[in-house]
């Protein structure tokens, strides 16, 4: 199992002279925060900070993400033209030694809360999610501003986007990831990459839009599109545990052999689709972190780790959920863990 710490390049305040003080942390998560989805990205730009990486002793394997373009989940004509620089995309990762992509399957919106700054009992603050305050928005006669989706699109072309997507059903989305795995997979096999898809966040329908990805249920049928291991997925206890409906513990035993990067995280559940993000220890919300690590671990788990969203700490202020103080906490308390399982001889 190695650490691995998001990083979004050249721009982030956090350096990686920071993270590499971290002394658990064995790489970078990261990605071409630059080019407009769809298109390809520039072997140059990734081999910089492949190398920029290295020279800073942290290994660069993993991607998070290439993001899929809406047309690809919307089934439309051109589809095919995203679909084969999706192929491009993996080519130039494969031959700079990238190992394991992130991704969604997301309609429109990415993950979602209503609050960055939401106030914790010790004076931190994170990210939450009010499921009433996100009801009250409606983007189809108001502007729409929330924490964590693609803000790019204008009023406009947020509207269209959500008309098109009245036509497109849960089945539909499903058959259109299936269209969208058949034609990657076989590619991502060839450049030693394993696909890791990430849960919805949070793990249910928003403003009449299909979510997929959510459950137990859902991997099974993921798994069943391409059965093979490259077809795979992001396990974020975040996200699947924002509801009581998922048990960790079986999506662990369905998806053993497939799970190639975790998103370790917890989260304080209120009314039954409410939620805030904790610190990362198991008092601090409602995941049992050391009983799903074990879990993770005695099913054979040997990818990749970090630490997800942690809050912002002693004055710390930037990203939401990507503060540098608390996702090192996170990030030791996890080594922790893994090292009393491991050496312990817990995990029988």
């Amino acid at each position: 199992m190695k650490i691995v710490f998001r990083w979004y390049g050249f721009d982030d305040k956090i350096t990686l002279e920071n993270i590499r003080q971290i002394p658990v942390i064995d790489g970078i998560v990261t990605a071409i925060y630059n080019t407009p989805v769809g298109e390809v990205w520039n072997f140059d730009s990734l081999k910089k900070l492949v190398d920029f990486c290295g020279k800073n002793n942290l290994d660069c394997k993993v991607i998070e993400s290439v993001p899929v373009h809406e047309d690809i989940k919307l089934g439309a004509e051109s589809a095919k033209y995203y679909i084969e620089n999706y192929k491009k995309n993996l080519r130039i990762l494969g031959e700079l030694g990238f190992n394991c992509v992130c991704y969604n399957f997301m309609p429109v919106f990415d993950w979602l809360r209503s609050d960055l700054k939401f106030n914790l009992p010790d004076g931190s603050n994170a990210l939450a999610y009010r499921h009433e305050d996100v009801l009250n928005l409606d983007p189809n006669v108001s502007d729409l501003s929330l924490p964590g989706w693609d803000s790019s699109y204008n009023k406009e072309e947020l509207h269209l986007l959500l008309e098109k997507y009245k036509s497109i059903t849960e089945e539909k989305l499903w058959a259109n990831l299936y269209t969208f795995l058949k034609e990657i997979i076989p590619v991502a096999i060839e450049s030693g990459i394993n696909m890791a898809i990430h849960p919805d966040d949070p793990p249910w329908g928003l403003f009449g839009l299909p979510r997929i990805i959510t459950g137990a249920r859902a991997i099974k049928k993921l798994f069943s599109l391409i059965d093979h291991p490259a077809n795979g997925l992001t396990f974020c206890t975040g996200s699947f545990g924002a509801s009581k409906e998922n048990d960790l513990f079986e999506i662990i035993k369905i998806a053993k052999g497939r799970i190639h990067f975790a998103h370790l995280r917890n989260v304080k559940r209120s009314r039954e689709f409410d939620f805030c993000e904790t610190a990362h220890p198991s008092k601090c919300g409602d995941i049992d972190m050391y009983a799903v690590l074990n879990a993770l671990l005695k099913s054979g788990f040997d990818g990749y780790v970090r630490p997800d969203h942690g809050r912002m700490i002693w004055g710390e202020s930037g990203r939401g959920g990507y503060g540098l103080y608390d996702r090192a906490l996170g990030a030791s308390y996890i080594y922790g863990l893994y090292e009393a399982i491991t050496k312990g001889g817990c995990n029988d």
